[in-house]
C-alpha cells in the first residue's frame, strides 16, 4: 500500500470517528452511566431482581459503547504516530505492521458502527429464541441440537448469558423443541437476523444406507419484554397445564410437576417453561414469554396491515428459508437473503455466525 493510500484510509477513519462522536453524545451517556451506578448502590436495589438486571445490562451497554469508542480513538492516534514515523524513515517492517493494524481498525469500526445502528425499539432487549424441527424425525431433531449448540456458542463468544426455559428431548437423539432466553445488551438486535427456516444437507449418520438427507428447523426470535408492556390477557382465555420437567441431560428433572405450559386460546399461542424448580416461578416466566409472543403478534399484524395499505407484496413472519448448511457433497453455508457464503462450515457450527448477522442487519438499513 502506497503512503498516499494509507493517508486516505487514515483520513476516512478520522472522519468516521468524528461522526461517531457527534452521534454518540458522550457527555450525556457518561452522565447516564453515573446515574445508573448511583441506582445500583441503593440498599434496596436487588429487591426486584429483573429490574436490577435490566439496569445492569443498560449500564454495561453504555459503558461498552463509550469504552469501545475511546479504544478506537486511541488506536487511530497510535496509527497516526506510526504513519508520521514512516514518512520520515520508510521502514518496510513498520509499514507492514501499520497496514495490518489499519485493516484491523477498519474492521473494528465497521463492527462498532453496526452496534450503533441497532436502534429500533427493542434491539437492546434480551432475546427469546425457539427452535422447532420440521418433518424428518430423528434427522431433523439432531439438526435442531446442532443449531442449539451453534447459538449457545455464539452467545458465549458475545459474553451473553444463556438460560434454557424449555427443553423437550428427541426420541432417539437431538431435541423436539427448545426455548432459550439469551441475556445481554442488544441480544435481540443481533438475533432477529436469525429468524426463519434453516436448511441442512448432509449424509445422515442415522441412515445405514449412507444416503443424503435434507432437514429443516425453524428458528423464532422475539424480544423479552419487561412488565411495562400493556397486553390484556383475561384469565378465562388461558389453559394452564403442569407436567414433569425433562431438561437436557437430566437437568432440572425432579419428582414434582413443576413445569408449566400455557395456551392462549384465542390465538392458540403456546408457551412452556421448566427452568425453575418452583411451579410459581415457571408460571411467572411463562406468562412473560406469552406477553412477548402476543405483543410480537400485534406488531406483525400492524406491519401486515401497513404493507397491504402500501400495496407491498411482503411476507411478514418467520416462515421463509433463510440459510442453507451443506455438509455434502461440498461444504458451504449460504445465506439466501444476502448471498453471504462461508466455506468453513465447522467454524459456523462453532458459533461464528456474525458475518451472516452483520450482512443481514446492514441490508436492512441500507
Amino acid at each position: 500500500m502506497e503512503l498516499a493510500e494509507i493517508r486516505n484510509e487514515l483520513t476516512e477513519i478520522e472522519q468516521k470517528l468524528k461522526d461517531f462522536r457527534g452521534s454518540l453524545d458522550l457527555e450525556t451517556k457518561t452522565k447516564k452511566i453515573q446515574a445508573l451506578e448511583k441506582k445500583m448502590q441503593e440498599p434496596n436495589f436487588w429487591d426486584d431482581q429483573n429490574a436490577a438486571q435490566s439496569i445492569i445490562n443498560e449500564s454495561n451497554g453504555l459503558k461498552d459503547m463509550v469504552e469501545q469508542f475511546n479504544e478506537l480513538q486511541d488506536q487511530y492516534e497510535n496509527l497516526e504516530v506510526t504513519y508520521e514515523l514512516i514518512k520520515e524513515e520508510d521502514d518496510p517492517e513498520l509499514r507492514e505492521e501499520l497496514e495490518k493494524e489499519l485493516k484491523k481498525l477498519v474492521d473494528s469500526l465497521n463492527e462498532y458502527e453496526l452496534t450503533l445502528l441497532l436502534s429500533e425499539s427493542y434491539d437492546k432487549n434480551n432475546a427469546i429464541l425457539e427452535l422447532h424441527p420440521g418433518a424428518g424425525g430423528t434427522e431433523s431433531q439432531d439438526w435442531a441440537s446442532l443449531l442449539l449448540r451453534m447459538y449457545t456458542r455464539w452467545a458465549e463468544h458475545k459474553g451473553f448469558k444463556v438460560e434454557t426455559l424449555d427443553y423437550l428431548p428427541g426420541d432417539e437423539a437431538g431435541v423436539k423443541s427448545v426455548t432459550l432466553l439469551i441475556k445481554g445488551h442488544n441480544a435481540y438486535g443481533y438475533l432477529k437476523a436469525e429468524k426463519g427456516v434453516h436448511r441442512l444437507v448432509r449424509i445422515s449418520p442415522f441412515d445405514s444406507s449412507g444416503r443424503r438427507h435434507t432437514s429443516f428447523v425453524s428458528c423464532d426470535v422475539m424480544p423479552e419484554f419487561n412488565d411495562d408492556i400493556e397486553i390484556d390477557i383475561k384469565p378465562d382465555e388461558l389453559k394452564i397445564d403442569t407436567y414433569r420437567s425433562s431438561g437436557a441431560g437430566g437437568q432440572h428433572v425432579n419428582t414434582t410437576d413443576s413445569a408449566v405450559r400455557i395456551t392462549h386460546l384465542p390465538t392458540n399461542t403456546v408457551v412452556s417453561c421448566q427452568s425453575e424448580r418452583s411451579q410459581i416461578k415457571n408460571r411467572d416466566k411463562a406468562m412473560k414469554m406469552l406477553k412477548s409472543k402476543l405483543y410480537k403478534l400485534r406488531i406483525e399484524e400492524q406491519e401486515k396491515e401497513m404493507a397491504e395499505i402500501r400495496g407491498e407484496q411482503k411476507e411478514i413472519g418467520w416462515g421463509s428459508q433463510i440459510r442453507s448448511y451443506v455438509f455434502h457433497p461440498y461444504s458451504m453455508v449460504k445465506d439466501h437473503r444476502t448471498n453471504v457464503e462461508i466455506g468453513n462450515i465447522q467454524s459456523v457450527m462453532d458459533g461464528d455466525i456474525d458475518p451472516f448477522i452483520n450482512a443481514y442487519l446492514r441490508s436492512q438499513i441500507s
